[in-house]
């Protein structure tokens, strides 16, 4: 497990990957190469936090899409239950299955976590913007779901 030090930070170029998505397409980010990307980390489909950010990063992406850049979210949830949390919040956007926790891995999302006393390893809610370059230029740790839209909006 990766030390904070260790983490992409901005200024980093960020770990390449080739992941399945919903859509039924491996999406890989050098596919994204000359775009700026919004890659967010999530910790569970149809979850009350994950599902705000969702439909928020939803109903942003027509101006996320006019200042060039691409959404993408990652959790570790199978391409399967991908596409019933699209179908059901109508998303715009690839949902992209890290079932072997490699890429949040690989960004430093993959974190030990409690709750109610129990420790248990999950996804830190991350957002990362990438540059057309394949550079880290915003790195958000433990995002807030409501209203963190909006922040991406005016980063891009």
């Amino acid at each position: 497990m990766a030390k904070d030090a260790d983490v992409v930070q901005e200024g980093d170029q960020a770990p390449d990957f080739t992941l399945p998505a919903d859509d039924g397409i491996e999406h890989s980010l050098a596919d994204y190469r000359g775009k700026r990307v919004i890659l967010y980390f999530y910790p569970k489909d149809d979850t009350s936090g994950c599902t705000t950010q969702a439909c928020d990063l939803r109903d942003a992406l027509p101006r996320i899409e006019e200042a060039g850049a691409v959404v993408l979210g990652v959790s570790p949830d199978p391409v399967s239950s991908h596409e019933k949390f699209r179908d059901k919040y109508d998303l715009n956007f690839p949902l992209l299955a890290d079932e072997d926790q490699e890429v949040c891995k690989a960004y430093g999302v993959w974190k030990e976590k409690s709750m109610y006393g129990r420790k248990y390893w999950g996804v830190e809610r991350s957002t990362f913007i990438i540059d057309e370059g394949g550079v880290i230029t915003e790195a958000w740790r433990k995002v807030r779901p409501k209203g963190h839209a909006d922040r991406v909006v005016e980063a891009v």
